[in-house]
């Protein structure tokens, strides 16, 4: 999956968010976290568009870092909805699971990023 297929992938991503936080009910749990939900999952997409404008390799590895912890945060909130029972599993899982791979994804590229520049600074 090349940069631009990512950047599309996570817009995807904040827009599914979008729908679901819609779909909660209004009740001080429902807003508090849609709000939580709302801010981290919206934040992987931005990020990550932030990360690939990195002025060097040490700014894109640092980006991609807080990219994993917001869809890693997002997957928190989502697992709140399910087991707060504030939604039906099923209306939330495929979105659980794609911040799942998208936290998967982007600790993989993190890391390899990270191995890379390790190597230039030896």
């Amino acid at each position: 999956m090349n940069a631009d297929e990512l950047k599309k992938r996570t817009k995807q991503f904040a827009l599914r968010v979008l729908k679901l936080v819609a779909a909660l009910p209004n009740t001080v749990a429902g807003r508090a976290i849609g709000g939580q939900l709302v801010r981290s999952g919206t934040s992987v997409g931005s990020n990550y568009r932030a990360a690939c404008r990195g002025r060097s390799r040490a700014e894109f590895v640092a980006k991609l870092g807080v990219v994993e912890e917001e869809a890693d945060e997002s997957a928190f909130w989502m697992e709140l909805i399910i087991e707060g029972e504030l939604l039906k599993p099923g209306q939330v899982e495929p979105l659980l699971n794609e911040a799942n791979e998208i936290t998967k994804i982007m600790a993989q590229s993190r890391i390899s990023a990270a191995k890379a520049l390790a190597r230039t600074r030896k």
